[in-house]
């Protein structure tokens, strides 16, 4: 089907009206992502996170595997334009609960960078929400910044800390 291929972060806290709970809005999301021209290649399972800022509310967090013929900036629309039917206001505060927020964390082109969409995702090796279900689908896709895969960025942030004597 298509010539990219690009890894995709999906995350929810907040019930949606029609969908239900944060698990089953990411459900619905992998749904609306193959279809068209998106194909779901590979879905991890979803796994429960800690908010990161003021939010009180965990997280369901999973990841895809996606392939289309679509440019990273065409497939960032695309996602905004999902994020958009599940009722996500984009609102300029960084930490609040969404129903639905989709990011691309990696693609097959290697970096990528334009006004709104750097390629990796800046913040992605250091969220065990993005890694530990990335690990499940795409553990040896190497991050073109490192040269690291999937599976040893999350080694190095499971690794236990030695404490300095």
């Amino acid at each position: 089907m298509g010539k990219h291929r690009y890894l995709v972060a999906l995350g929810s806290n907040m019930r949606h009206h029609r969908h239900g709970s944060p698990r089953r809005v990411l459900a619905a999301a992998l749904a609306a992502l193959d279809r068209g021209k998106l194909e779901v290649i590979a879905a991890s399972p979803v796994v429960e996170s800690a908010p990161l800022g003021p939010s009180r509310r965990r997280y369901a967090n999973a990841v895809a595997l996606v392939r289309s013929k679509r440019e990273p900036d065409e497939l960032l629309h695309k996602l905004h334009r999902i994020e958009h039917k599940f009722g996500r206001r984009r609102s300029g505060h960084p930490w609040s609960a969404r129903v639905l927020d989709l990011d691309i964390v990696l693609w097959n082109g290697g970096a990528y960078g334009e006004d709104d969409l750097v390629i990796p995702h800046r913040a992605f090796r250091e969220r065990r929400f993005v890694l530990d279900p990335a690990v499940t689908i795409a553990s040896r896709w190497r991050d073109p910044l490192t040269n690291l895969t999937v599976g040893q960025l999350r080694a190095r942030l499971t690794k236990p800390r030695v404490a300095p004597r």
